[in-house]
């Protein structure tokens, strides 16, 4: 009995990945999946809420980002160059690298996604 609810529970958790079953505004949610770097960091997928550029800061919904240890969210993030904003706005869907610089969490680089 035990080994048979073990296999159920693999084959669920197969089926329906973790959050498979949120009922909180999906349309909102941004493309789920990862992706690589030509250098080999994992980029995030996310989808950009609003751009500051006075602050130098973009807010975004993304995905788990497991090296900062981050679950799904929405955050506000600085931005390595500021000319990255320029090339932002509010409802692009996007790959992102992130990284903790100086404290603040900070989007290394980033490419759109179709």
């Amino acid at each position: 009995m035990r080994y048979h609810l073990l296999a159920l529970t693999l084959i669920a958790g197969l089926l329906f990945p973790s959050g498979a079953f949120a009922a909180a505004d999906n349309a909102a949610q941004p493309a789920t999946g990862s992706k690589s770097t030509e250098s080999g960091r994992a980029m995030t997928a996310g989808a950009v809420k609003k751009v500051d550029k006075a602050a130098g800061k973009v807010t975004i919904s993304h995905e788990p980002i497991e090296k900062l240890e981050m679950p799904r969210m929405t955050m506000v993030y600085r931005v390595k160059d500021p000319a990255m904003l320029d090339r932002l706005k509010e409802g692009d869907r996007i790959n992102f690298v992130a990284e903790k610089v100086n404290g603040a969490f900070t989007v290394m680089e980033f490419e759109p996604t179709k």
